[in-house]
């Protein structure tokens, strides 16, 4: 019996001993996982030499080959770009009864602006269901005219601060632009010229008295044969001898007749604009004299390839026809 109870003492002992050693090897290695960690971790975060990098965002990254290379200039040139001058878009969708100016006015931008962003060429012409791009600051799209001119330069001719023109666009101020580069130019605006276009209250209309417009600009069934052709100007049909004045302040720098328009005058007016005028009955003003507004240039008539007494009304922008009743108010 007691041998035994010796041997079962004994067969305990030993079960509690493996338990014991068991119990041990597996707390070792867990304090050796949380050691090794440790090191691991302290090792990264002040060595950091784990083979990772790159550009930290929380979300998805929006870089292209030109961002990298903005970023890459200003580290070179050694510029500082102020934050709070940030530039970003919205989306907005014209409803019905909008306007330029009151949208301008809800996101707190000129109407310039919305005009400048979206390329808006008539401001009549805004229709229900457009999206336009709302910056979250008033400025202007500048497109460089010529290489070689700097955000510098572009700033003094919009007379806009130099250092938010240089941190909008992330570009030093001596750096060199080439023709065709768009930036944007913060609290520019547009010129005189540009906005009145655009408005349609650039030219007035050549004709004060009664009419009614006879042909439109662009295509239609020609009145001598019914075939489709196209129309260059706008045909404003009035009692034969009514006055004809220039559109616009210039100088007239042809005056004579041909088959097509008869009696005609053309005027060369600033910013690349002409105008001509045919079918006239009577001219009243010479070559090389300048006008305005109020200058009497002829009179109404039925010269040329015509149907009855109107003014054929064309204006030429850098050489190109364009529609006047964009253009006149």
């Amino acid at each position: 019996m007691k041998n035994l109870m010796f041997t079962i003492k004994n067969a305990f002992t030993t079960m509690t001993l493996k338990n014991a050693i068991q119990c041990f090897s597996v707390t070792f290695g867990v304090c050796a996982v949380v050691l090794t960690g440790a090191v691991v971790f302290a090792n990264h975060t002040s060595a950091a030499e784990n083979g990772q990098g790159g550009l930290e965002t929380p979300g998805i990254p929006l870089i292209s080959e030109e961002t990298l290379t903005e970023m890459a200039q200003s580290e070179e040139t050694g510029a500082v770009f102020n934050d709070s001058y940030n530039l970003s878009y919205m989306s907005y969708r014209v409803r019905q009864g909008d306007m330029i100016g009151r949208i301008a006015e809800q996101f707190d931008v000129t109407q310039d602006t919305i005009i400048s962003v979206n390329n808006i060429r008539s401001s009549r012409l805004l229709q229900i269901g457009t999206y336009l791009k709302i910056p979250t600051m008033p400025g202007i799209l500048y497109t460089v005219k010529k290489d070689g001119e700097t955000i510098d330069s572009v700033a003094e001719k919009y007379k806009v601060d130099v250092e938010k023109c240089s941190s909008v666009n992330h570009v030093a101020l001596d750096t060199s632009l080439e023709a065709g580069t768009m930036i944007f130019v913060p609290d520019a605006q547009l010129d005189w010229v540009t906005r009145q276009e655009i408005n349609g209250d650039l030219f007035r209309k050549p004709i004060r008295a009664r009419w009614y417009k006879s042909s439109s600009f662009g295509w239609r069934a020609s009145p001598f044969t019914g075939a489709r052709s196209y129309h260059s100007g706008v045909d404003m049909a009035c009692p034969m001898g009514t006055n004809i004045y220039a559109a616009l302040p210039g100088k007239v720098t042809a005056t004579g007749y041909n088959s097509t328009y008869g009696n005609y005058v053309i005027v060369a007016h600033h910013s690349g604009y002409k105008t001509l005028y045919g079918h006239m009955s009577a001219i009243t003003c010479v070559s090389g004299q300048y006008v305005t507004q109020d200058t009497r240039i002829g009179r109404v008539g039925s010269t040329g390839m015509s149907t009855g007494p109107h003014l054929h009304f064309t204006v030429f922008k850098n050489g190109k026809q364009v529609n006047p009743e964009n253009l006149w108010n």
